[in-house]
């Protein structure tokens, strides 16, 4: 048989007559030049246009993602791994069915499955036609009113079948835990006083530089690293330099900069502001979790009234929306999102306070300890560092959920202890349940017998024990919870959280899962396994993934002959 190639009589090859790749239709080009109107098409932009698609038709369509990657300049294999890897962006391939038009996410983490999430999960289907959808969805940091659900972009909280079967009739607005102090009230309590100081030279870097680092402020967002010493190291590097704040507390058992920014914005936004002004870098750029729309909607309008009073000095706030990865909280995957790239967290050295965001010298900082600023200026370090328990100096956040009859935001002397926690703060146990145990730094930061509930919580305490304080996210277990499954839900989310680019966390999650979801545990096997996890993970998630069942084969092992339970 001989193979006749098309060509004319000339012998040469005809052109194709359509360019090689995807064709961009014309009515999906139109519709997303609409969309994006007059703003810019930079790179890093990427992630706030697919935003606007989502938005807008509910899901990202092949063909608006091939007018998109058109539209920027970009190879549609760009766009596709950024749109694929966020969980909210829904994408739908050429010739699939798009989801339907209302979707409902259950958050089913720790505190959320405590409260009966799998209830929710089960039941809710039931309720709703083909025109609504129920999928499983990881913390969205609101776990002191668990359980939670997101009906697109508003949350329920407190969610039972009929709540949440109501608020889908009536398209619910998100439930905010507060009123946000606006920036008139702020201002007339003293607020951007310091800030005005600073600018007029009143006060000085260095000056500012000493009290906070003599206060002992540190990184609250769990890694804990001292502030002044950020802010030294940063400074020190050439200009031009930027500032990143994490606003995308994702760890279960968190919810602390929710709660600040829901109640009193402004401090936070003075302290962001004067953290630039140390470092001299003209741009900030704020990132915030997706499952906190309302929040950003505020700091959208809220920052704009602080840039019309002439109080930004002409620094620049770039408001950033995360879509869907607890990854994100890691700080150099962070960078990368605000980038427009997916969240894939960077090998170090080069450390983010030398190359970090587009390149430059960044400081990251967490919501919390940017809100410390101003208290710490203007009262001294010493009103700071005399409150404290069990010889730690400070106060800390913590967001206190699970088992206790008053879950919420604790705001504690450094060195507090779980059972003063819980009977000081909290209102004692839920009437029928007895302390057994409790996780003192969320999901990463292990699982701790309550005979162990007398450890102060605080950086450096409890590492000897196998865990961490880390984000101050105290979820209390009672003799209700079976402790293998409260591993298994962790491990779980880990599974579903890594971003995949490495291998030892990837597939470890993975394997791990199945290991301790059927059968008696294999001790050997998974100790094998978490140490390779530990020493060969890129990044902090595979490093920790394992300590919740570490410490369940450590200290609960009564639970390990028992079946696995559930709630």
């Amino acid at each position: 048989m001989t193979l006749v190639e098309n060509k004319p009589a000339s012998g040469r090859r005809r052109p194709p007559r359509t360019p090689k790749g995807r064709q961009v239709e014309p009515k999906a080009l139109e519709e997303v030049r609409a969309l994006l109107g007059e703003r810019e098409r930079r790179r890093d932009l990427l992630i706030e246009h697919l935003h606007l698609i989502q938005d807008k038709y509910g899901h990202l369509a092949a063909a608006h993602l091939a007018a998109l990657a058109q539209e920027m300049k970009l190879a549609l294999t760009e766009v596709y791994e950024v749109a694929t890897f966020y969980a909210h962006f829904d994408v739908v391939k050429e010739g699939e069915q798009p989801p339907p038009p209302v979707t409902i996410r259950v958050c089913d983490s720790l505190s959320c499955a405590m409260a009966g999430a799998e209830h929710l999960l089960r039941e809710l289907p039931n309720r709703f036609g083909s025109d609504v959808r129920v999928i499983r969805a990881p913390c969205m940091g609101a776990c002191d009113r668990a359980p939670v659900c997101a009906i697109g972009h508003s949350q329920v909280m407190h969610a039972n079948v009929e709540s949440v079967t109501a608020a889908v009739s009536h398209r619910a607005h998100a439930q905010a835990y507060a009123t946000p102090m606006p920036f008139d009230g702020y201002v007339g309590t003293g607020g951007y006083g310091l800030l005005r100081a600073c600018q007029s030279g009143a006060r000085t870097r260095d000056e500012i530089i000493k009290i906070v680092s003599d206060a002992g402020l540190r990184g609250l967002g769990g890694a804990g690293f001292p502030t002044g010493r950020k802010w030294s190291i940063v400074r020190s590097e050439p200009a031009p330099r930027l500032v990143a704040v994490n606003a995308d507390e994702g760890e279960p058992g968190t919810f602390k900069d929710r709660h600040y920014l829901e109640r009193d914005p402004h401090r936070f936004i003075e302290g962001m502001l004067i953290a630039a002004w140390v470092i001299e870098a003209r741009d900030i750029y704020l990132y915030v979790r997706d499952e906190y729309s309302e929040v950003r909607l505020m700091l959208e309008g809220e920052i704009a009234r602080v840039v019309e009073a002439g109080l930004s000095s002409g620094t620049r706030v770039h408001l950033r929306r995360g879509a869907g990865a607890y990854i994100c909280g890691e700080e150099s995957a962070m960078i990368e999102s605000i980038e427009g790239k997916r969240g894939l967290p960077r090998h170090r050295p080069p450390y983010v306070a030398q190359v970090g965001l587009f390149g430059r010298p960044t400081l990251e900082q967490n919501v919390e300890t940017l809100y410390w600023v101003r208290d710490i200026v203007e009262k001294g370090a010493a009103w700071f560092t005399s409150h404290g328990r069990h010889e730690r100096k400070g106060l800390r956040s913590f967001s206190v959920s699970g088992r206790v009859n008053k879950p919420g935001v604790v705001l504690a002397p450094a060195g507090v202890t779980a059972r003063e926690l819980v009977e000081e703060y909290c209102g004692g146990m839920i009437e029928g349940h007895r302390f057994k145990g409790y996780l003192p730094g969320g999901a990463s930061g292990g699982i701790l017998p309550a005979s162990m509930a007398d450890l102060p919580l605080d950086f450096g305490t409890l590492e000897p024990h196998g865990c961490f304080v880390g984000s101050h996210a105290v979820v209390i277990l009672s003799d209700k919870d079976d402790m293998k499954a409260v591993a298994l839900n962790l491990m779980r989310f880990f599974e579903d959280e890594s971003c995949g680019q490495c291998t030892p966390c990837r597939v470890g999650t993975e394997k791990a899962v199945k290991l301790m979801a059927n059968g008696p545990w294999d001790e050997p096997l998974l100790n094998e396994l978490s140490a390779a996890m530990r020493d060969a993970s890129i990044c902090g998630l595979g490093q920790a993934a394992p300590n919740p069942l570490a410490s369940v084969l450590r200290y609960f092992r009564e639970d390990l002959a028992k079946p696995l339970g559930s709630w």
